[in-house]
C-alpha cells in the first residue's frame, strides 16, 4: 500500500507540475488524486475534487526555493518544543551537591581493576595524588587500542588532545588547583558530539569525513570540569541501532551480540572498562537500550536539561544527551557537570538538580507499573526482585498506571522530524550509502514519511499535549516510577513527554549477559532518581561486576 501511495504521489506530483494541462491529463489527475486521497482515509465528493484541482496546490514547484535553500542540520524550526504542563513550577532552591564518600582510597594490586572503579573512586585517587591524570589516561587510551576492535565500539581516538588535557590536570592539581570529581578523569563520546580538529561521523557513511570544527556545548562544559576526552565511540548511523559505517558494535558480556543502540560505542566501552564514563544520547530508547544490552547504568535527563549544541539533530523536540556510566552516583557527578545555561540552544531549561547521597529513600515516593510489572515478560523475575529489594530498603510502593494510548502512532513525530533533519541526504540519494537498507532503517523511514500529512504530524503534537497534561497529574503523587523498560509503551511515551529515566543492571540471565530496569521520574527530578538507584545499588552488586575480555583480544 505504502509503494502505492508512493507512486499516486509521485505522478500526481509530476504530472500536475506542467503549465498547461489537457482533458486527459485533469481526468488523469482527478483520478489519482481520489485514490490517493482514498489511501488516507478520506473519500471525497466529485464537486470537492473539482475544488481541489484548481490552482496550483499540488504543483511541484513551489517546493524548490525551499529546498534550493540550504538548511544545516544543526538549524531547529521555529516551534520550539516545551514539556512543561500548565501551571508547571520549577524549583528554584539550590541546595550544595553531596556525594559519598570513595569506596576505593588505595591503587588496587590489579591494574585491571582499576579500569572498572567508579569516578568517585578515581576522583579521590587522582585528588591525594595517588595516580596521576597521565597515568590513568595512559592506561585507558591502551584499554581502548587492545579491546576497541574487538568490540568495534571507537571510531576516534582523539589521543593528541587527551595527553595534552591530562597533562594540564596534572600540573593544575599539583599546583593545589582542583576543579572538582571530573578533574583529570577520562572519558569518551558519543560520535554526534562535534570536537575541534577531530571528525564527527554520525556513525554514517556519507558523513565518514565530516569535521565540524567547533566543540559541543557539553565537551566544552566537561573540559571546564577538568575532564579528559580520550575516545569518539560508535553510534549506530544516524543514531539508529548499532550498526555503523565500520561494523556493529558488540556486547562486552557476549561478543556474539550487538551492544543495542544508538548509544552503542558509549555502552559497551563504559561496561567493558575502556573508559570510566561516556556522553550518549537518546531519542527513543538510545541509552535506555544498549545500558540495558551491556550492564551499565544511564541516565536520560528531562527534554531541556542538557544543551544539545553541537551534536547531531535527528529529532529537535525529542533529542536527548546523558551520561553513561558505572554507577549511579557517577551519573550524578557527570550530570551536574553539564547542565547549565546555553543561549545556543533554545530548547534548554535551567532547574537546580539536588543530589544528596545520603538522602534517605524511604521518604521518596515510589510507584510501579502494575499491569506491565505483573504481565508474563522476559526477565520478568528480575524486576519483580527489583521491587522486592527496593521493599527490603524500608520503600513503600504504590501501584499505578501510566495514560492509556496507542503511542505507536504518535511514532510519526519522530519520523517527520528526523527525516527534515536528513532532507538533503534522502534527495541527493547518498541515503543509499547506508549500510542498514532493511524496511525499519532510517533510508526508509526517511522516504516514507515524506507522506506523512502535515495536519496528522500537528494532531500527533496535540495528542502529545494532552498526554504531557495526563502524565503531570500521575507524576505530582511520585518521586519515582519502577518501570520494565520494554514491556509497554513507558518508553516511547516518556520520551514524548519529556520525563527522565535512571536505567541500571539487576540481574544476568542464564547466558551470563546482564539485565535491567528503568526508574521513571517526575520531571527535573533526576535527583530523586538518581538517589534511588544508588540506594539499590548500594544493596546489591550487579553493577560492580564486569566481563571478562581477554579472550579473543585483538
Amino acid at each position: 500500500m505504502r509503494f502505492l501511495l508512493f507512486t499516486l504521489l509521485i505522478s500526481l506530483f509530476s504530472i500536475y507540475a506542467t503549465p498547461a494541462q489537457s482533458d486527459e491529463n485533469q481526468d488523469v489527475i482527478r483520478q489519482q488524486l481520489k485514490s490517493a486521497a482514498a489511501l488516507f482515509g478520506f473519500d471525497f465528493t466529485e464537486s470537492e475534487l473539482d475544488l481541489m484541482l484548481k490552482g496550483d496546490v499540488w504543483n511541484a514547484e513551489d517546493y524548490k526555493p525551499i529546498r534550493e535553500r540550504k538548511i544545516g542540520n544543526s538549524t531547529a524550526p521555529a516551534l520550539i518544543f516545551n514539556p512543561l504542563p500548565n501551571s508547571f513550577h520549577i524549583e528554584t532552591r539550590q541546595e550544595p551537591f553531596q556525594v559519598s564518600d570513595p569506596q576505593l582510597t588505595d591503587l588496587p594490586k590489579n591494574p585491571d581493576d582499576l579500569a572498572y572503579r567508579s569516578v568517585r573512586d578515581l576522583a579521590y585517587l587522582i585528588e591525594n595524588h595517588k595516580i596521576t591524570s597521565t597515568e590513568l589516561t595512559r592506561m585507558y587510551l591502551a584499554r581502548l587500542k587492545k579491546y576497541g576492535s574487538k568490540l568495534q565500539c571507537v571510531v576516534t581516538l582523539t589521543e593528541e588532545r587527551a595527553l595534552r588535557q591530562a597533562a594540564k590536570a596534572d600540573a593544575e592539581i599539583a599546583a593545589g588547583t582542583y576543579r572538582g570529581l571530573l578533574h583529570g578523569i577520562p572519558y569518551g563520546v558519543k560520535d554526534l558530539l562535534a570536537v575541534k580538529g577531530y571528525k564527527t561521523t554520525w556513525g554514517a557513511k556519507p558523513y565518514e569525513n565530516q569535521v565540524i570544527d567547533e566543540d559541543a556545548e557539553v565537551i566544552r562544559e566537561l573540559g571546564e570540569a577538568g575532564a579528559v576526552l580520550i575516545a569518539k565511540l560508535t553510534l549506530g548511523a544516524l543514531a539508529m541501532g548499532d550498526i555503523w559505517f565500520g561494523g556493529k558494535t558488540r556486547n562486552p558480556w557476549n561478543i556474539e551480540q550487538g551492544s543495542s543502540g544508538s548509544s552503542a560505542g558509549p555502552a559497551s566501552a563504559v561496561a567493558a572498562g575502556l573508559v570510566p564514563f561516556a556522553i550518549g544520547s537518546e531519542t527513543n530508547g538510545s541509552i535506555v537500550s544498549p545500558c540495558i544490552r551491556c550492564g551499565a547504568t544511564g541516565l536520560r535527563p528531562t527534554f531541556g536539561r542538557v544543551s544539545r549544541s553541537g551534536a547531531m539533530a535527528l529529532s529537535w523536540s525529542m533529542d536527548k544527551l546523558g551520561p553513561i556510566c558505572r554507577t549511579a552516583e557517577d551519573c550524578a557527578i557527570v550530570f551536574n557537570a553539564i547542565i547549565g545555561p546555553d543561549d545556543s540552544d533554545p530548547s534548554q531549561i535551567e532547574a537546580p538538580f539536588n543530589y544528596d547521597a545520603d538522602v534517605d529513600v524511604k521518604n521518596l515516593r515510589f510507584g510501579y507499573l502494575k499491569t506491565k510489572m505483573e504481565d508474563e515478560y522476559d526477565n520478568e523475575k528480575f524486576d519483580r526482585n527489583t521491587i522486592e529489594q527496593f521493599k527490603s530498603l524500608g520503600v513503600s510502593l504504590t501501584p499505578v498506571e501510566f495514560p492509556d494510548f496507542e503511542y505507536s502512532s504518535l511514532g510519526l513525530i519522530l519520523s517527520a522530524e528526523a527525516a527534515a533533519a536528513f532532507d538533503e541526504l534522502t534527495r541527493s540519494g547518498q541515503d543509499d550509502l547506508l549500510v542498514n537498507q532493511s524496511v525499519w532503517a532510517w533510508p526508509n523511514t526517511f522516504r516514507k514519511a515524506r507522506f506523512i500529512p502535515a495536519v496528522e504530524y500537528i494532531q500527533a503534537n496535540r495528542i502529545r499535549t494532552q498526554l504531557i497534561e495526563e502524565m503531570d497529574v500521575i507524576m505530582k503523587n511520585f518521586d519515582v516510577v519502577i518501570a520494565p523498560p520494554f514491556n509497554g509503551n513507558s518508553l516511547l511515551l516518556t520520551n514524548l513527554t519529556g520525563h527522565p529515566c535512571v536505567v541500571f543492571p539487576n540481574g544476568f540471565k542464564e547466558d551470563g549477559t546482564p539485565t535491567g530496569i528503568t526508574l521513571i521520574g517526575r520531571l527535573f527530578g533526576e535527583a530523586e532518581l538518581l538517589e534511588a538507584a544508588r540506594a539499590y545499588q548500594q544493596s546489591t552488586d550487579f553493577h560492580l561486576k564486569h566481563p571478562e575480555l581477554n579472550a579473543g583480544a585483538e
